[in-house]
């Protein structure tokens, strides 16, 4: 699994600190927005070419474990 520090940053420099996927100025909501809006994960990857797979299944994973984590168990 991709380490968290190798899927999302922030830097004050990049877009005014936000969130951005690793390596791009490309922000993290953005794939958030696609999904929300129909598009599947693969156009996204098509219109962000800099975002790698790998780093786009990691963040809906650091995503999907943060929204678990603070699930009380049933």
């Amino acid at each position: 699994m991709i380490a968290r520090t190798e899927v999302i940053h922030t830097d004050p420099n990049i877009l005014s600190g936000t969130p951005v996927f690793v390596g791009t100025r490309v922000p993290a909501q953005s794939l958030f927005d696609y999904l929300e809006g129909g598009e599947t994960l693969d156009e996204f990857l098509h219109q962000f070419p800099s975002v790698t797979r790998e780093q786009a299944i990691a963040a809906l994973d650091l995503a999907r474990d943060s929204v678990l984590a603070g699930a009380r168990p049933a």
